[in-house]
């Protein structure tokens, strides 16, 4: 893997709906930007993608942890891969083997990782999907955040993203499944 550069986004939300939150909410995000090693042609075989999802999986995953204030509360995944490359491309960094390694760094991840893929230029943006990394149907915890590099991906780069968040929502209140009511056996409840 051809890493090129990693860009953290931390995000810490004090208020939200006009009214102060008792604890900040830290949303971090964290993208590599790397070499496409297929760009511009069509291969069988992606290992080397796959392979790399495994180390941005790690790489990513504890550089984001590392910036919140508290544990681990929601996760997600993004790439954008330069217009030479395929969204398969993407497939195969984000589904494979980056999953793991992401749960290792926010202890835990019974939920399902939500994902979204995109083809761009320099400065796409992405909005990162995020639910609680234990049990995907606890509301509270839907949300996204939005990740852009204002110089990439190039038509040979590909950028991937991953976001983790120390709460849900602030002021969460249109019902659905509570963080106290979770079985955390299955990853959906």
């Amino acid at each position: 893997m051809e890493l090129i550069r990693i860009q953290t986004i931390v995000e810490v939300v004090y208020e939200e709906g006009f009214r102060k939150l008792t604890t900040p909410l830290y949303k971090v995000a964290s993208g590599a930007v790397i070499k496409n090693p297929y760009a511009g042609r069509y291969v069988d075989e992606l290992t080397e993608l796959i392979q790399a999802g495994e180390e941005l999986g790690k790489l990513l995953g504890e550089t984001a942890v590392a910036q919140l204030n508290g544990d681990p509360h929601s996760y997600g995944k993004a790439v954008i891969v330069g217009v030479n490359g395929e969204l398969e491309h993407a497939a195969a960094l984000m589904h494979p083997r980056l999953g793991d390694p992401l749960r290792k760094a926010v202890n835990g991840g019974m939920a399902i990782i939500p994902s979204t893929k995109k083809k761009g230029g320099p400065g796409t943006v992405i909005d990162v999907p995020l639910h609680y990394k234990d049990a995907m149907k606890v509301r509270s915890h839907f949300d996204a955040m939005e990740f852009r590099v204002s110089d990439a991906p190039a038509s040979d780069e590909i950028v991937v993203i991953i976001a983790v968040t120390d709460g849900g929502r602030p002021h969460s209140r249109v019902g659905g499944l509570m963080l106290d009511d979770i079985k955390g056996e299955d990853g959906l409840t």
